[in-house]
């Protein structure tokens, strides 16, 4: 089970209403039961803060979102790590705007969704994650939360967890609660309730350690799922309260329904259970009372008093100043994204804080963190959840949507969690204030953008312009102007104007050219080369920022190599082969920058679908106390009830260390991938543990390449992925040795320490099996100014010599292609120099010191050259990129070149 500390979502929508309670917070958190350790344990009194380093903040910029909230943007610097972090700063004296909590899909837990997700959903203007929460779990936060003004969810019994308030007379609190509540039969019987919404968890500070033995809670229509919770190790007697009366007992057994709106459910079990077979039954009244109580001060919070609430974690500022830790932080420590809130001396300012661990930024350690919202100007404030939940979105000025506000550590995907906190705009509609064009600020080549002249109010939210007739223009010829629509002719940056009466803006565009691109991905690396032959081609541009963008149709354009075909809609057709043919390329390209389809008689190989294994397939770990099982099962959930390679894990007793769970191939040797393979696809079931899959390869030179499966497993059941070999360096044939689910030591309360996965039809793309046997082998030999190669012993004359220039071999590229495969073509416009070679596309370009190899643009040491007329490229940088071997004899000033 993953111990992910709980986030929830408080407003309600459509007018739904839960069942309001009065309650006293206490949070305290564990793991949920059967999952895994428990949240902390051994806690102390305190914990020491991390020493901290001296860094620096600079605010880079900011933009107001709405009336009363900014969006500011900062970079601190540690030494010589950078991060980025962004903060939503909400002036609690404007009476605009407002803070609430969002939580799963039509506000209900047990139905996690995104940041953003919940943003739409509710309308929000910005939003951040929230609360931590179990993962492997069905869906409530650990701490407590109230949304719109209602209760939602209690504190859970963990030590040192804070939460974050905000009353209805808008004064912010962060502090510790605990939660105090009753039932009352209508004979006067009183039995006390251990809180509402709860997921299974290990309580601390008490006798049990299952939360609900013994226990009574309170579900209500916020709780989505049927049962009242899963994995609690103790079966259930419940009672359907409507209106105050009991209308339903459930004796040693939930009631099989959702609680319905304005009813709640009373969970019991064991001396609760018998409270209800002794004092209720159907036609009586019964009473539910409590409250929330601070257990610093011990003073009652009534919930009817809060605007919102919203559990975290360990204390991080007080009094202006990092504090102690107020509860154990190794199982969150480490440099992650991290996301916090707090508010300012005077009670003005709410600040949602994140930091940002990507690409781009660093991330912040729990004491960096401090540091940061201690010189921001938070006076009191909280850890929320983090790692790779941390997610920021706001809706940039004059949008009507949110938008994700930086990379998550996963890029662009959003993980779906349990609640968030969301900034709200209560503002009516004012006049128009100012108008912005809203579009994308780079295109592709032959890239059609849609712009539009959006406005804004004096309330700085948006404003409907769908009416209003835009003239538009550009400076330059980089894009053609028609109407609204603007397309890309040619690499450059523009100004785009528009202009509505007397309003108007502008905004720079820039069109991406080849320099723009670092690689061109094909989707499709390999396909069949027969006639009749149609597979999706879709190209990816990876940008020199790391960025990725589709590359559109119109802005490709193919060429094909020993066939006829064409490309349309994204789908490349093989009309004809030409006769003799082996292998043929289908060579994409932008604004000059390659990328290549190899078709070939072989394309998709089934490696293993695991129906007729006859090796060994089992279970190791590198943790004696990491425990689990590798064997092959049938699966029931496969169409044709197929058998499938299961995985089994329980990596619980190690936690706090590097964790691999393998499933091994025929014992330490692997199975054999007997030729290059340019891609892998198998079927994988997940199990929603967010750890992370891999495979190992070992090549035929002795090297281990680890490959990234899945960077989390997200999903459940099953799910096919398709995974890029080319970049790995493997050389085939290679040992597929095993598959494996890691648990690293950073961030291991986001991972469930127990789960279970399968693998299926695991397969590979080698077009090698064609394109590369059968290409000719030998030796050859150049000698320095001679005009001739001796291949195989066979002298050859060539209308060349190779040159030795600064070290550097230089020789006519065709004479080898010539001896040992492969065919060269030359473009005098672009001086670019096209080598095709089994599976492989090489291109060089004369004076530049780069080549473009399958899609992947590399540097050299050496560049092309002409000499006497004719293109003369560096041998062994061509050479090996091919897969040819080449060696340097000082003495005879001989090169020698093997296959």
């Amino acid at each position: 089970m993953k111990r992910k500390e709980a986030r929830n979502r408080g407003k309600q929508a459509g007018g739904r209403k839960w069942l309001v309670i009065t309650l006293a917070g206490v949070m305290g958190m564990t793991p949920v039961l059967g999952s895994g350790l428990p949240f902390g344990q051994g806690l102390l009194s305190g914990y020491v803060v991390e020493a901290a380093s001296a860094s620096s903040v600079t605010k880079l910029g900011e933009e107001i979102l709405t009336s009363g909230a900014v969006l500011m943007k900062y970079q601190m610097k540690s030494g010589t790590q950078t991060t980025l972090a962004d903060v939503i700063r909400v002036d609690l004296n404007n009476k605009y705007v407002k803070l609430d909590v969002m939580t799963g899909t039509n506000n209900q837990f047990t139905a996690r969704q995104s940041t953003g997700g919940m943003a739409q959903e509710n309308g929000a203007v910005a939003a951040v994650n929230g609360d931590f929460f179990i993962t492997g779990g069905q869906g409530a936060p650990m701490g407590g939360q109230v949304g719109n003004g209602i209760l939602m969810s209690t504190p859970s019994q963990l030590q040192g967890m804070y939460a974050f308030l905000v009353t209805k007379d808008g004064k912010p609190m962060v502090d510790e609660y605990t939660f105090e509540g009753s039932i009352q039969a209508e004979n006067g019987a009183v039995f006390p309730l251990a809180g509402m919404n709860k997921s299974a968890y290990v309580p601390e500070g008490g006798a049990s350690k299952y939360s609900h033995l013994d226990a009574a809670y309170i579900y209500t229509g916020a709780w989505k799922a049927i049962e009242r919770p899963t994995n609690s190790s103790t079966t259930p007697t419940e009672v359907m309260v409507t209106n105050g009366v009991i209308t339903e007992i459930s004796s040693m057994g939930g009631i099989p329904s959702a609680v319905p709106e304005g009813s709640y459910i009373l969970r019991t079990h064991g001396k609760a259970a018998e409270f209800v077979r002794n004092q209720l039954a159907v036609g009586q009244t019964l009473t539910a009372n409590y409250s929330l109580v601070s257990k610093q001060s011990g003073a009652r919070v009534n919930p009817d008093s809060l605007q919102m609430m919203i559990g975290g974690h360990t204390l991080l500022v007080n009094g202006g100043k990092a504090s102690s830790f107020t509860r154990d932080v190794s199982s969150i420590g480490g440099t992650r994204a991290r996301t916090a809130v707090g508010y300012s001396k005077d009670n003005r300012y709410i600040y949602l804080v994140t930091a940002q661990k990507n690409s781009s930024s660093a991330g912040m350690s729990l004491s960096q963190l401090q540091e940061f919202m201690v010189s921001i100007g938070v006076w009191k404030g909280l850890n929320l959840d983090g790692g790779g939940s941390t997610t920021m979105v706001h809706r940039p000025l004059a949008e009507g949507s949110t938008k994700l506000t930086f990379n998550t550590e996963y890029g662009t995907a959003q993980r779906s969690i349990v609640n968030a906190l969301g900034v709200f705009s209560t503002a009516p509609k004012g006049s128009l204030k100012g108008v912005k064009i809203s579009g994308d600020t780079t295109l592709l080549i032959g890239q059609a953008g849609q712009y539009q002249l959006k406005g804004y109010d004096t309330y700085y939210n948006p404003v409907d312009m769908g009416s209003v007739n835009t003239s538009w223009k550009s400076s330059s010829g980089s894009l053609k102007v028609n109407g609204s629509t603007i397309t890309a002719v040619k690499p450059g940056t523009s100004t785009l104007s528009a202009a509505s009466g007397s309003a108007s803006a502008s905004m720079k565009v820039t069109v991406l050219g080849s320099e723009d691109i670092k690689e061109l991905r094909a989707g499709t690396p390999s396909a069949p080369l027969a006639a009749g032959t149609t597979v999706s081609v879709p190209v990816t541009a990876v940008l020199n920022n790391g960025s990725s963008v589709d590359v559109p149709d119109s802005a490709l354009q193919w060429e094909f190599s020993g066939f006829q075909g064409k490309v349309a809609n994204g789908q490349l057709t093989v009309s004809s082969v030409n006769p003799g043919t082996q292998v043929g390329y289908a060579i994409a390209r932008y604004d000059g920058f390659s990328t290549v389809v190899v078709l070939s008689s072989a394309a998709e190989s089934m490696w293993e679908d695991f129906e007729y294994t006859s090796y060994p397939i089992s279970f190791t770990t590198n943790v004696a106390a990491v425990t689990g099982k590798a064997a092959i099962v049938q699966d029931n959930d496969t169409n044709n009830r197929s058998k499938v390679l299961k995985l089994d894990y329980d990596m619980t007793g190690g936690i706090g260390q590097k964790m691999y769970a393998y499933a091994e191939f025929n014992g330490t040797t692997g199975k054999s991938v007997p030729a290059t393979a340019a891609s892998m696809s198998l079927d994988v079931k997940g199990d929603t543990s967010f750890n992370w899959l891999r495979a190992e390869f070992k090549d035929k030179n002795g090297k281990t390449a680890y490959v990234d499966l899945a960077k989390m497993i997200d999903w459940s059941g099953w799910k096919t992925l398709n995974v890029d070999l080319s970049a790995y360096g493997i050389a085939f044939p290679a040992q597929l040795k095993r598959v494996y689910v890691v648990n690293v030591e950073e961030g291991q309360d986001e991972r469930s320490a127990t789960g279970s996965v399968a693998f299926d039809n695991l397969s590979f793309m080698m077009p090698s099996l064609s394109s590369d046997a059968g290409l000719p082998t030998g030796t050859a030999q150049m000698s320095i100014g001679q005009k001739s190669m001796t291949v195989n012993g066979t002298k050859i004359a060539t209308d060349a010599a190779p040159l030795l220039k600064d070290g550097t071999t230089y020789v006519p590229i065709r004479f080898v292609l010539d001896a040992f495969g492969g065919q060269a073509g030359w473009s005098g416009a672009d001086q670019r120099v096209t080598v095709l070679r089994g599976s492989k596309l090489l291109e060089l370009t004369v004076g530049k010191k780069e080549l473009v190899l399958n899609g992947k643009r590399m540097t050299s040491s050496v560049a092309p050259m002409i000499v006497s007329g004719r293109t003369l490229v560096p041998l062994r940088v061509v050479s090996e990129q091919l897969g040819l071997t080449v060696k340097w004899d000082n003495n005879n000033k001989t090169v020698t070149i093997q296959s």
